[in-house]
């Protein structure tokens, strides 16, 4: 790939939720934007999409070039010609990435990179049919693209270290906040992180520690606030006061690695699966999803205003 300032057309390969989102990123960020997905309304859905995420995308100070330098293609072949970035967001299915990326990789051209926003699937296993299996890679980022910074960026035992430093820097050329994975892991590293606390929540609503209302409030209004500042590591170096980790550690590690030992290992049965959905829409009192959303995303709005976590465009 060129250097990141000189790429100016990226595809957006799967337009659901996700692509849709990176879409509305990438235009914003005054790039041209060619789009494929397969769906009937794709293209209606993702120009709805695009229109309602604008004014949150203004807010935060995005250049917001136009809406309109898009276009949609009848295949990927199509939409990935003449494009120096893809970014691939189609279901989270093994055979189908793979056949997909081998569509890819016959249509673009010799230096573009893919990188996928496959929130668990590890490139090894996706790439392992490919020719060229070096320009292939994860860019995971976290729902919704064109709000939360985080880019999870990790290859396959065959993505070359060029690839993963191309990828690196165009995210973060475009306003993102990448990180890099040094190895591969099923669900990479967010996905895992949340992934134990949402285990433990689990059990708690299973063993009747708590309601899910109030376990949903343990988090919000308690580590989650520091969270949304900084990571548990940083968080608990503050806790030690003056002696930072060393002294949290001497003080409450013994601590913490008995409740790890009585964390729990919950099952998704039908029972506990009834009692986390009945308390879902308790907490939620009815309220619809597309609600919800909004609120959330508006609050991540202000967040980010707050905390100014955006970079700008090098």
């Amino acid at each position: 790939m060129t250097d990141p300032a000189k790429v100016r057309r990226v595809a957006v390969i799967g337009a659901g939720t996700i692509g849709a989102s990176w879409a509305a990123w990438f235009l914003s960020r005054g790039l041209q934007v060619t789009v494929w997905d397969p769906a009937p309304e794709g293209e209606a859905f993702v120009r709805r999409f695009i229109a309602n995420a604008w004014p949150a995308i203004q807010q935060l100070g995005a250049p917001c070039a136009s809406q309109d330098a898009i276009s949609f293609h009848a295949t990927p072949e199509q939409a990935v010609a003449g494009v120096q970035f893809v970014q691939e967001s189609a279901p989270e299915r093994t055979d189908a990435k793979r056949a997909l990326f081998a569509q890819l990789e016959a249509a673009m051209a010799p230096d573009t990179i893919v990188a996928s926003s496959s929130s668990g699937l590890m490139m090894t296993d996706l790439a392992q049919d490919l020719r060229t299996p070096g320009r292939f890679a994860i860019g995971h980022p976290f729902n919704p693209p064109h709000l939360i910074p985080l880019v999870e960026v990790v290859g396959g035992q065959d993505t070359t270290p060029e690839t993963i430093d191309a990828c690196l820097a165009f995210y973060r050329h475009i306003g993102k906040h990448p990180i890099r994975l040094n190895k591969e892991a099923p669900g990479h590293l967010a996905n895992r992180l949340q992934s134990a606390l949402w285990r433990e929540a689990v059990h708690a609503v299973a063993e009747g520690v708590a309601s899910v209302a109030d376990v949903d409030a343990a988090v919000a209004y308690g580590p989650g606030l520091r969270w949304a500042l900084m990571g548990p590591h940083l968080t608990f170096h503050l806790a030690g006061g003056e002696g930072g980790m060393a002294h949290f550690i001497d003080h409450l590690g013994e601590a913490n690695e008995a409740w790890w030992r009585s964390l729990g290992q919950p099952t998704l049965t039908p029972e506990v699966c009834r009692a986390i959905i009945d308390g879902v829409a308790e907490e939620t009192k009815g309220a619809p999803v597309p609600a919800l959303a909004a609120q959330r995303d508006a609050l991540l709005v202000a967040l980010l205003q707050i905390i100014g976590t955006r970079r700008p465009a090098q």
